[in-house]
């Protein structure tokens, strides 16, 4: 039968029983009893209808969904007796499941699911290894070493090279320049991910050569934004660097490789020099390949690594030519070093879940020794004891399912934010709520409805069913095996906190003493501006250098203005790029070894500029330009790791085939935050050597009113030139340490929720203890007993399991600690300051929560407490 036949079954069903009923009334009359005889005598032969309902209603197939039906009615009735006690476990539930679910989808967009191309499982990112054997560095691949790979190698069905740079799109019709991110592509490099433009054609091999005209693809969202949309574009020309590319393709919404702020896509050979394109020690390049059918990634490596000693080997005297390859898969380059940190947030998550359940559990545990003789009486009737933990499941599986309604809308919103304020993320595009996802939340229901609801239904399997009859339930707290139960639950719950808090108290520390570190420089009251200036309308060192010594000219006449320089790369922007040299005054080195340090161009009044001390010598002679800017300044790690016991001032580094005087010493910097200063070498501007850097300006007035005339200069200058990357100095480390800050914001989120969740399981557990054992208070009191004795004995039952959760959280915080050392900067694991904060912070908050009941407690009137019993 049907289940929606069930009410016409019913009907049908009386029916027949009615007319049965009628027909033996019939007979009896007939035999000549009276009315009220004969419907006496059919109830005895036809026998009780209610129950021939139930038995037969016992046969049928939907009996079990009727059962359901009605615990799932008396559910919602018992549920909606305690709005209060519902609205706050819905509340707790949907906290937890919301964060898990959330936090779940982030991971599986980025880490789990599969890349978007065909067959990404064979698809490896290819460096070269480092200058020792042992090395387990990543370095880039150069030009000329991914030519052999190409040429020779017998794994890979292809190889496909890509480099991301910054190029400049002139303006035009009315809109303004831009500074765009782009990459440099090999021809074939869609072709070996898979991928095909959404509009348009890919790259042939004809493009990528020198002697091509300059073709384009544009991103999905690039062209939405700056054309409108419009398909009119393919075929159309716009300018580049000042150079005319024509725009073949727009790729998918969905792209974003090599990152998800590449706008334009360039054919390598093209744009590339031939000379670094053929090079073995310019390394620059990131090479994609795809294994053969059959080679696994190690087979592959030993074929790249064979062909690389060979090169290696036929260029003994370069050390920059490294001998070996190494691989990884494309998923795991593309995710980066975000991985662990979403492992660990995910885990944070899951124990937000676990109190979440715990505190719930807590709560239903009370409730249930609250309501003990009600069951009792219930049990006595001949309700069995599968059948109230039946209902208990039921009950706690309507909470858990409207707090999963609840917690998928919450995750859905904080997806929502975290895509607009993230969209820097690799693979955020795979961020969303599908049918997977949706599949997990109910999993996570049905466990949150199970671990809760068995611990409320063992709370209530006390047989001793005359005992509880006997009890008053306001003068009990429902027996000591629940009263320990409710302990423990609150221990754990309290555990699980102090692990979070921990965490929390790491990182939080840890990014402070991020923030916090010396880059060497000023870091208030500076503002940095990124520039650069096309090669094909710059194209001589003397049209460079007047640019910028005019630039900078007109800029440090801006009112306000105390300082401003420029310099190829600014502290906390990045590694720059390296380059090597020998010292001309020291012996030839040993044949396979180099000296190497970051190489940085500046004007002569940078330094000044950006307040990094001049410790010995001089900067920058001014007046020296082009060829005549012979001079050097280095860095004071650059004098102590290569100048050990000598004076460097006055020798000569041989760098890029001339000889460069070192005329000055100046203080270290950090390329990047967090990381240890390095050797750096800083030439002249003037020189004319280079094309793209940053403009730094410092000023004690407001910072950012310099970025329109700063812009209106330029525009002054040369229209087409975008000026991009306006930051401060603040901001600019700010933006290196977002993935930090992200990490400890949303650690510190989980925590202070689990703080709170843990609060209120000890204040609703006192709460409903100190109800129970009103009358036991009340006697007590009448006794003699002192308020202030009552009102600490109640404190200290409920401080009791904090204190056990904390001893236990403070033991398994030391292994989370271990576990996120690779997260830290600059503290240890166990941080002694961190394990008292939060020690302190847990008891106190603890200590609030469990002395409002207990004050309450405290202050009952006798007389009433012995008059409601």
């Amino acid at each position: 039968m049907k289940w929606w036949q069930l009410r016409k079954r019913d009907v049908d069903l009386e029916r027949e029983l009615s007319s049965d009923l009628e027909l033996e009334e019939e007979e009896q009359r007939d035999r000549g009893l009276t009315p009220e005889e004969a419907r006496h005598a059919a109830l005895r032969a036809f026998g009780n209808p209610t129950l021939i309902r139930e038995q037969t209603r016992a046969i049928w197939s939907w009996n079990w969904f009727e059962s359901h039906a009605r615990d799932l009615h008396l559910s919602l009735r018992t549920l909606r007796r305690t709005p209060g006690f519902t609205v706050i476990a819905i509340l707790v539930m949907a906290l937890g499941i919301g964060a898990n679910v959330a936090l779940f989808t982030v991971v599986r967009g980025i880490l789990l699911k599969p890349l978007p191309f065909q067959d990404p499982d064979r698809l490896v990112m290819l460096y070269e290894a480092g200058l020792q054997e042992e090395d387990t560095a990543r370095n880039v691949v150069a030009g000329g070493m991914y030519a052999e790979w190409k040429k020779e190698n017998r794994s890979y069905s292809s190889l496909a090279l890509a480099q991301s740079i910054r190029v400049g799109l002139s303006g035009s019709n009315g809109q303004l320049p831009e500074k765009l991110n782009s990459a440099l592509f090999s021809w074939d490099l869609l072709r070996t991910l898979g991928v095909q433009p959404a509009l348009g054609r890919d790259f042939m091999q004809s493009d990528d050569s020198p002697a091509a005209n300059g073709t384009v693809l544009l991103s999905w969202g690039l062209w939405k934004r700056r054309f409108g949309g419009d398909p009119a574009i393919l075929n159309q020309t716009i300018e580049l660097d000042a150079q005319p590319y024509t725009v073949i393709g727009v790729m998918p919404a969905w792209f974003d490789f090599p990152s998800p702020s590449t706008q334009i896509l360039t054919p390598v050979y093209h744009d590339m020099p031939e000379e670094q394109m053929t090079a073995f020690n310019q390394h620059m390049f990131r090479v994609v390949g795809r294994l053969k059918p059959g080679v696994s990634a190690a087979q592959g490596v030993a074929d790249l690594s064979i062909i690389s000693q060979r090169i290696h080997n036929a260029h003994l005297n370069d050390p920059f030519v490294f001998r070996s390859a190494k691989s990884r898969p494309l998923l795991e380059h593309m995710v980066g070093e975000i991985k662990k940190p979403l492992y660990v947030l995910l885990g944070a998550t899951c124990c937000l879940l676990l109190i979440a359940c715990l505190n719930v559990a807590n709560l239903l545990v009370a409730r249930a020794a609250a309501r003990r003789k009600e069951l009792a009486i219930r049990t006595a009737l001949g309700g069995g004891w599968l059948r109230l933990m039946r209902e208990r499941l039921m009950e706690c599986l309507l909470l858990s399912a409207g707090g999963g309604a609840l917690g998928l809308l919450l995750a859905f919103a904080a997806l929502q934010w975290l895509t607009r304020t993230r969209h820097d993320m690799n693979r955020v595009e795979s961020i969303h709520i599908d049918g997977a996802v949706a599949a997990f939340t109910v999993g996570v229901i049905m466990l949150c409805a199970l671990f809760s609801g068995l611990i409320a239904a063992l709370s209530t399997s006390d047989k001793r069913i005359l005992g509880a009859l006997h009890e008053a339930s306001r003068s009990v707290s429902g027996g000591s095996a629940q009263a320990t139960l409710r302990k423990v639950l609150l221990s754990l719950e309290v555990g699980l906190t102090v692990i979070l808090l921990i965490g929390a108290g790491l990182l939080l520390k840890s990014y402070e003493r991020l923030r916090s570190a010396d880059m060497g420089c000023l870091t208030q009251n500076v503002i940095t501006m990124h520039l650069g200036i096309p090669d094909a309308r710059y194209a001589t060192p003397a049209q460079r250098a007047n640019f910028y010594d005019a630039l900078l000219e007109r800029v440090r006449a801006l009112p306000g203005v105390d300082a401003a320089g420029f310099a190829t790369s600014v502290p906390g922007q990045g590694f720059g790029s390296d380059r090597t040299f020998t010292i001309v005054e020291h012996p030839p080195l040993p044949q396979g070894s180099g000296l190497t340090a970051l190489y940085c161009w500046t004007d002569p009044r940078y330094f000044g500029a950006m307040g990094i001390p001049i410790l010995r010598g001089r900067t920058f002679d001014g007046g020296k330009r082009l060829d005549a800017a012979n001079e050097a300044v280095i860095s004071q790690s650059f004098a102590s790791q290569y100048f050990p016991g000598e004076d460097p001032l006055g020798k000569h580094l041989h760098v890029r085939g001339q000889d460069a005087v070192i005329v000055g010493i100046v203080g270290d910097t950090r390329y990047a935050i967090g990381e240890t200063p390095r050797p750096v070498q800083y030439f002249p501007l003037d020189a004319g050597v280079e094309t793209v850097g940053t403009l730094v300006i410092r000023s004690s007035h407001d910072l950012e009113q310099f970025a329109l005339p700063v812009q209106r200069i330029v525009s002054e200058m040369d229209p087409d030139l975008p000026v991009s990357d306006i930051l401060t100095m603040n901001q600019l480390l700010g933006k290196t340490t977002l993935n930090q800050s992200f990490n400890t914001t949303l650690l510190v989120a989980f925590a202070s929720l689990s703080l709170v969740l843990a609060a209120v399981g000890l204040f609703g557990v006192m709460s409903y203890v100190a109800a129970q054992r009103t009358t036991e208070i009340g006697i007590r009191i009448a006794l003699g007993a002192k308020r202030e004795h009552v009102m600490r004995k109640m404190l200290l039952d409920g401080m009791r399991p904090a204190i056990f959760g904390l001893v236990l959280g403070l033991a398994a915080g030391l292994e989370a600690g271990q576990l996120m050392r690779d997260l830290l900067y600059q503290i240890k694991p166990l941080d002694p300051a961190v394990f008292a904060t939060v020690a302190a912070t847990l008891l106190a908050v603890a200590a609030f929560a469990c002395i409002v009941p207990a004050w309450r407690a405290s202050r009952l009137d006798p007389m009433q407490a012995l008059r409601a019993e």
